[in-house]
């Protein structure tokens, strides 16, 4: 199977509003994960990560579309949020639990760190075990 924004959709449903993830932007980052991922490596699992990894830069993507709807300017970086305060209410996170270090921008969204994870599984290469349990 090959990844178009029919079956991006139906796999991540959360993209499904086609006004705010048009098809166009689904395409172009399907093609530019397609230059990336290679099926000797990924296999029978590249759809996924060809989705994940697409999901991810939409994600950032909106991000930039809201900023600068705010007036904000797009491509602003800015990391992992720990904790926040507004007036006396204050909230932090353990960032630690949900990031991956030497992650980078990976750590930016949920779908770049599945992404990761799968891409250094799929990267790891063939292990093999002796049956006396050494390798």
């Amino acid at each position: 199977m090959t990844v178009t924004p029919a079956t991006f959709r139906t796999a991540f449903p959360e993209f499904a509003d086609a006004s705010a993830y048009p098809d166009a932007t689904i395409t172009t980052w399907i093609g530019f994960a397609s230059k990336l991922l290679s099926v000797d490596r990924w296999s029978e699992l590249l759809d996924l990560g060809t989705s994940l990894f697409v999901a991810h830069n939409l994600i950032l993507a909106t991000r930039d579309i809201a900023a600068t709807s705010r007036g904000g300017a797009a491509g602003s970086g800015s990391g992992v949020v720990a904790s926040k305060s507004v007036d006396k209410v204050s909230v932090s996170y353990d960032t630690g639990a949900a990031t991956i270090s030497g992650a980078g921008a990976w750590n930016l969204t949920t779908y770049g760190v599945r992404y990761l994870q799968l891409a250094r599984m799929v990267g790891a290469g063939a292990v093999q075990i002796s049956p006396g349990g050494a390798a």
